[in-house]
């Protein structure tokens, strides 16, 4: 054979090795492309979390053990020859029961994460506001076991009392969010309700700031849980306070007590040395005595045109008011013999005599 025949011969078989190595790329690719689209392999959801640091190979081999992903080292090259290379979003991700890998790497480009949820109620403190966060396992603790002042100045407010300045809500964050991160979407939340409301308040109330304003919320909102009598309370309070009168809050008598209260209040307890008691000391107490929600705030500033100078608890929800002190003593007895009737109610039946 000729030496040109040769080199023709060689050429024809590299064309060949050529042609058959297109189409072995091409239907690798066709491949890929319909592996990419098709359902994946587990039958339920499945839960992965991405941390910081985490690679597509990391993240994707996790997958692949978890039952998600049966060919994780040939998505990884798809997304390479495809030139796409998704960010994922730091937090947990559920995946639903056979996803294809489209599917799962648009939840990844989406930062479609597990979002934790946390209640805070209306009319809690701000320590037991701290002890669900505490208790909550997703939330990092940066702030476990500081003081009061110290998570103030960690928020960049730190000649603040925490008490009311955060708003009841539900939050929702990625898990792995910290303490400090929910707190100050509390306070934040809290400072822009409490100064949308002032802006719309009643004129000539004897309230000086906003402050004040959500001090008497939070005594509103612990005074009843009534949502058709919060004006109402509210018109109390301000009447009291126009005329000078102590405000006589049983609730920051029990703000006072702290530890000590246990389900009652006696005579005691109202003779407590505390400027929270309001028994003793005229205005409003020095700060708020729980974190009151948007009803009591709206509330404080919109008090109902009353007369009212007392209220007292019905004993079957709700208030009875007054104007004047005579009408209020009436109240009063009423009160105190429904409550003999109840004591009545649920004591055993004596038992046989001897």
């Amino acid at each position: 054979m000729s030496e040109a025949s040769a080199v023709r011969r060689g050429a024809r078989i590299l064309a060949v090795v050529l042609a058959l190595g297109v189409l072995g790329a091409a239907s690798g690719v066709l491949w890929l492309r319909h592996y990419y689209g098709e359902p994946g392999p587990a039958p339920h959801a499945v839960r992965v979390r991405v941390q910081a640091g985490d690679t597509l190979h990391l993240v994707f081999a996790r997958l692949g053990r978890l039952g998600a992903l049966t060919h994780p080292r040939a998505l990884e090259l798809y997304l390479r020859l495809m030139g796409r290379a998704p960010r994922m979003e730091i937090g947990v991700y559920d995946i639903p029961a056979y996803s294809s890998p489209a599917q799962i790497v648009r939840m990844f480009q989406e930062g479609r994460v597990v979002l934790d949820k946390l209640t805070v109620v209306e009319g809690a403190t701000f320590a037991q506001f701290r002890a669900e966060l505490d208790a909550d396992r997703d939330i990092v603790p940066t702030l476990r076991g500081a003081s009061d002042a110290s998570v103030m100045a960690a928020l960049g407010h730190p000649t603040q009392q925490p008490e009311g300045r955060f708003f009841p809500d539900t939050y929702s964050f990625s898990p792995g969010t910290s303490d400090l991160t929910v707190l100050r979407m509390a306070y934040d939340e809290m400072a822009a309700e409490l100064a949308r409301v002032w802006q719309t308040r009643r004129r000539n109330l004897p309230l000086h700031d906003a402050y004040q304003a959500l001090i008497l919320a939070s005594m509103i909102e612990k005074e009843t849980g009534v949502a058709d009598e919060r004006a109402r309370i509210a018109s109390v309070f301000v009447n009291r306070l126009r005329r000078g009168m102590r405000l006589q809050s049983d609730p920051t008598v029990i703000y006072a007590l702290g530890t000590r209260y246990h389900g009652a209040l006696h005579a005691a307890d109202l003779a407590v040395n505390s400027p929270y008691n309001t028994y003793l000391h005229a205005g409003l107490p020095p700060t708020p005595i729980c974190l009151p929600g948007l009803a009591s705030l709206y509330a404080a500033v919109h008090p109902d045109h009353s007369r009212d100078l007392y209220f007292v608890a019905t004993g079957k929800g709700g208030h009875q008011f007054s104007r004047t002190l005579a009408e209020h003593d009436v109240q009063l007895r009423k009160y105190i013999h429904q409550l003999d009737l109840d004591r009545q109610a649920q004591r055993p039946p004596a038992g046989p005599k001897r």
